[in-house]
């Protein structure tokens, strides 16, 4: 009996998990950041956190974590975006979120990649030019 009770415990958890999927609604505070911008981010332990990245994915445009920052100082939860509109080709925000950790420092890195292949590669000169980097200095100070 007592394993009934515990795996369906588990069942529920698992089920709870899914049905709530994947979207976050507390962004935290939010720093923008663009293509070719290095920005200062200075939070406490424990703080949330996202780095927002305007985008347009109609157009091939979209962002990715170039790297897992020092997990000790900053831990990434999710990747978020959020449309301006409903109309196709609307452009929106993506947010990398993360939660402060221990006082220190690291460095966040989203890299844009216009119109690129399967790879992440840009596939073009224009692809090449189009691209870039958002570079994120994040302290937490204790």
């Amino acid at each position: 009996m007592r394993r009934l009770t515990v795996v369906t415990g588990l069942l529920v958890l698992l089920t709870a998990g899914c049905n709530a999927g994947s979207a976050v609604s507390d962004y935290g505070t939010v720093i923008k950041g663009a293509k070719g911008a290095s920005v200062r981010v200075d939070v406490r332990p424990g703080q949330r956190f996202s780095l927002a990245v305007a985008d347009n994915p109609s157009v091939g445009d979209s962002w990715d974590l170039v790297a897992v920052p020092d997990p000790k100082v900053a831990s990434y939860i999710s990747e978020e975006r959020q449309s301006d509109g409903d109309a196709p080709g609307s452009g929106g925000t993506t947010y990398f979120v993360f939660n402060g950790k221990r006082p220190g420092t690291t460095e966040i890195r989203l890299r844009n990649c216009w119109r690129c292949g399967q790879d992440r590669t840009p596939a073009t000169e224009e692809s090449r030019r189009q691209s870039g980097e958002a570079v994120f200095a994040v302290t937490v100070a204790g």
